[in-house]
């Protein structure tokens, strides 16, 4: 019975293998040039390591809060897209309704000048 999965064992070792093999790779072939701007910590836009009551720009939040927006709108695509026979027309046109709220509020935010970075 255990010969069942030897195929599956099999496919574990060859895929750690060469994963192994492609890290080993890059860490033997990749350029090593590091300066001081590569290793400094950097966090939203500010060092790490100050003043806690420092001020700071919330357009880093702002852009964060924007991309959490729309990748959950991709995230309610994929099972629409793979259920879409089944659903029907009603399926259809309630995501276009949602669809059409997040183009709204993409716009408005367009508009605002959310998306405007300097």
């Amino acid at each position: 019975m255990l010969e069942n999965y030897f195929p599956i064992l099999l496919f574990i070792v060859i895929a750690l293998v060469f994963g192994g093999v492609m890290v080993g790779a890059g860490a033997v072939l990749a350029p090593h040039r590091p300066d001081s701007e590569k290793l400094s910590p950097y966090e939203c836009g500010f060092e790490a390591f100050e003043d806690a009551r420092m001020k700071f720009d919330v357009r880093y939040y702002l852009v964060a809060i924007l991309f959490i927006l729309f990748d959950l709108e991709i995230a309610f695509l994929f099972p629409w897209a793979v259920t879409l026979n089944e659903i029907g027309a009603l399926g259809f046109w309630s995501m276009m309704i949602f669809l059409a709220i997040l183009v709204v509020g993409f716009v408005y935010e367009w508009m605002k000048g959310a998306l405007e970075w300097e």
